[in-house]
């Protein structure tokens, strides 16, 4: 007989029995089972008349659940966390893991004091609703990481390896200052990752401890560094004989006297396993096995390739992607259904998952096939944000106020596309961007993209012109190693030039021109708007330790671009660009630049001006915007009408030509405050500079050019060299001349900066003293810049 029940049927609870006879063993494990079902509160039973009576209590069902007093998480994501739902029924012991499981994400948030309090609310009908009541307390954050054995690295250094941070008074623009053991855990592998990566073979950690104080936690971390070890003797051994060991030598990423790298390690075997696929070995396998040197302090590696079980794919499943198409998942893995397992090449499909910013989390596993031959690839993904909103905001020197509103989309309708749409406005410019990217064009690794654009500046003290710009371009991204990549690009553009404001008065429409505007650009300006067809390519190395705030390595590039495919212009441009960087003691980092430009034009068409380079404290700093360079002195006399002397003019010419050449060297330390906490971001640099823009070559006749007044003037004005002595009269020739001033002096100077990765973006102070200087070239000792994005 049942009793009580009134949303459960009575023959579902008798199926709980089964048939007899019931022997005081079966009636326990009835009683069991209904207890395990949630459905009841309380389960009795009794024998009567030789009848069993089960007297049940329901539960009641949850009519909703509700949170109160949370200001810091939002309910949404409480409600994630919780068991307990609406419409189901209401079970003490969920509710109490509920309560913990809330509890945990404050912990995870920093709020160690949190409470919690579980209520309901009768609502009739046997239906509750089911309240949380939190009492969130103050946040409790890192007061302190501290590392105890580090001999080698600085706490300083380890610092910005790990990703857990101290609190300080930026905090509330991150949430990495908080305790959190997941992200300790974490951080212990990123140390461990450093370590064998810096040559420390024998590196561990003995403890990562978490000591709460009533002003936060201190995390310790204690390393046993062991010694740091070098290759000895690489080698190649295969074990498959139609794959000889020598053809294999060139894929490998280490050699004999490097620093142990174990990244390098990994980086070979799956170059090594590659290439053995290649040879039509798709089941080999490479192991590398390491011979310590314990008195040399160094790691002899011999790479062993054989050949592996043969183990095919029979389907690769992919779980948790509510957003993100399972095309984009699959393209991913260098093998598919049917091919042969690779370990290596799951390795790296896994990483290159991890690497796209789509997911939270991504973990590839195996199952069991249906064959013993045959293994079934589990793809866990779970998806997370990423579109982007920004606003920017900041001063330089040069543009003045800017800012900048973008919205982007880094997996555009879950398919794996870029897609940007940004606007820029400032004081001395504006314009628009709309940019896409396509990662795989027509299947390929092979990445794709348009970009749309405008910009109009406005004449400033360092140009004498105002200009528009609006085009379009075509790109193309291939990686050919790891480090080396080639891109391809077109770019068609529009550029017209302006000397002139209009205005209106008394119904007629009046130009108001610069009178002190050199010739060379008035010619330029005579000539409309112009249309640039270019198409060129970079060739890039990429050996940065770090793409954000690089300590080691080297990084190049290559740049040509030729026009005239259509167009207007035609000209063949190169530039190269060289940074090498080279940690020092106490953790300060040595800079060393070089960079180096050459333009020219082509057929029987004089380069436009506005094809120079204009070259300022992008090449030396201490100088001004186009301070650099062949200027145009003529001005300085056409505005002036009387003999001015040479050097007079040479001072205050404001018209700079550009050059067809330049070259650049730099030396900058950078070093940390270490007076000042490692979350601020603070550290001060003192720098060097070098370099020489020259080689103007501009037109030798001119179109006609509007005058100052709005008339035009006829004819053509001469073109000379200035070399020195007074300047003819003005009055003699009022067209003027194009006397180009392009003394052979080398720039240089020296000078110090203070760099802070802020909150608001990278802010960078530089002060600098011009040592050597053409009598022309315009300076500027102060130059900021930098803004924001929030």
């Amino acid at each position: 007989m049942v009793e009580g029940n009134r949303r459960v049927d009575a023959q579902t609870i008798r199926s709980y029995f089964g048939n007899g006879p019931y022997t005081a063993a079966k009636i326990d494990e009835a009683w069991k089972a209904l207890y395990a079902t949630g459905l009841f509160s309380d389960v009795q039973i009794s024998q009567a008349g030789g009848r069993i009576v089960v007297r049940v209590s329901e539960n009641e069902v949850i009519n909703k659940v509700a949170f109160e007093g949370n200001t810091k998480i939002k309910d949404e994501v409480l409600a994630g966390e919780v068991q307990s739902k609406p419409r189901g029924t209401l079970s003490k012991a969920t509710v109490q893991a509920d309560t913990q499981r809330i509890i945990e994400v404050y912990r995870r948030s920093g709020r160690q004091g949190v409470r919690v309090n579980p209520v309901t609310i009768d609502r009739g009908n046997g239906r509750v609703d089911l309240v949380f009541e939190v009492t969130e307390g103050e946040k409790t954050g890192i007061k302190d990481i501290k590392f105890v054995g580090n001999k080698a690295f600085s706490d300083y250094k380890l610092k910005d390896v790990i990703s857990t941070t101290v609190t300080n008074w930026l905090s509330f623009l991150k949430s990495t200052d908080v305790y959190d053991p997941d992200r300790v855990n974490s951080d212990q592998e990123l140390l461990r990752r450093f370590y064998l990566k810096n040559g420390y073979a024998d590196f561990r950690i003995l403890a990562a401890t978490a000591e709460q104080t009533p002003d936060g936690f201190i995390i310790t971390f204690t390393l046993d560094e062991g010694d740091q070890y070098k290759f000895g003797k690489v080698d190649v051994v295969s074990n498959i004989r139609d794959v000889p060991a020598q053809a294999l030598r060139s894929a490998l990423r280490v050699a004999e006297g490097q620093i142990y790298n174990a990244e390098m390690v990994e980086k070979s075997v799956e170059n090594l396993t590659i290439e053995a696929s290649k040879s039509g070995y798709a089941f080999a396998q490479v192991r590398p096995r390491g011979d310590r040197d314990f008195e040399n302090k160094r790691i002899n590696i011999v790479f062993v390739l054989e050949e592996g079980p043969r183990v095919y794919i029979e389907r690769i499943d992919i779980r948790g992607n509510t957003r993100t198409r399972d095309w984009v998942i699959r393209r991913e893995f260098d093998l598919g259904e049917g091919d042969a397992y690779n370990r290596v090449l799951v390795d790296r499909a896994e990483r290159r998952l991890r690497n796209l910013g789509y997911f939270k989390n991504v973990k590839v596993t195996n199952e069991p096939g249906s064959a013993p031959d045959r293994v079934i690839l589990v793809v866990d993904v779970e998806d997370q944000p990423t579109g982007e909103f920004a606003v920017s905001g900041g001063y330089s020197t040069q543009d003045g106020i800017i800012g900048e509103i973008s919205l982007g989309e880094k997996n555009f309708l879950g398919r794996g596309q870029y897609v940007k749409v940004s606007g820029s406005f400032g004081q001395n410019a504006q314009g628009a961007e709309f940019s896409f990217t396509e990662p795989y064009f027509l299947g390929y690794r092979l990445a794709a993209g348009i970009d749309l654009y405008w910009k109009e500046t406005q004449a400033t003290s360092y140009t004498a012109y105002a200009s528009n710009i609006v085009g379009g371009g075509l790109r193309f991204g291939l990686p050919i190693t790891d480090e080396v990549t080639l891109a391809l690009r077109y770019n068609l553009y529009q550029r017209e030039l302006s000397i002139c404001d209009s205005y209106a008065e008394g119904g007629l429409l009046y130009l108001q021109c610069a009178n002190d505007v050199s010739w060379a650009i008035r010619d330029a300006v005579a000539q409309g708007s112009t249309i640039t067809s270019a198409l060129g390519y970079t060739l890039s190395f990429n050996g940065l330790d770090n793409n954000l705030n690089p300590t080691q390595g080297l990084y190049a590039e290559f740049k040509q671009d030729v026009a005239g495919l259509g167009g207007d212009v035609n000209f063949l441009r190169t530039t190269a660009d060289v940074r090498h960087y080279t940690p020092l003691i106490a953790d300060s980092v040595l800079i060393l630049r070089a960079q180096a430009g050459y333009v020219t034009a082509w057929g029987n068409d004089d380069l436009a001006i506005m094809d120079n380079f204009f070259m300022g404290p992008n090449l030396v700093r201490g100088f001004a915007p186009s301070g650099i360079g062949p200027r145009d002195v003529a001005p300085c006399a056409a505005s002036n009408f009387g003999t001015i002397p040479y050097a007079n003019c040479m001072e205050n010419a404001t018209n700079a030509l550009g050059g067809t050449t330049y070259w650049g060297v730099s030396a900058e330390i950078q070093f940390p405050f270490s007076f000042l906490p490692k979350d601020i971001g603070m550290k001060g640099a003192i720098f060097a500079d070098a370099g020489n823009l020259f080689d103007y070559n501009g037109p030798t006749t001119f179109r006609n050019v509007p005058n100052w007044n709005g008339t035009n003037i006829y004819g053509a004005p001469n073109y000379v060299t200035c070399t020195g002595g007074p300047l003819m009269p003005a009055t003699k020739n009022v067209a003027g001349n194009v006397c180009v001033a392009d003394e052979d002096v080398i720039r240089s100077s020296i000078g110090a900066s203070l760099i802070w990765q802020s909150p608001f973006g990278p802010l960078r102070f530089d002060y600098a003293w011009a040592i050597s200087k053409a009598s022309y070239d315009q300076v500027q000792a102060f130059r900021f810049s930098g803004g924001t994005r929030f």
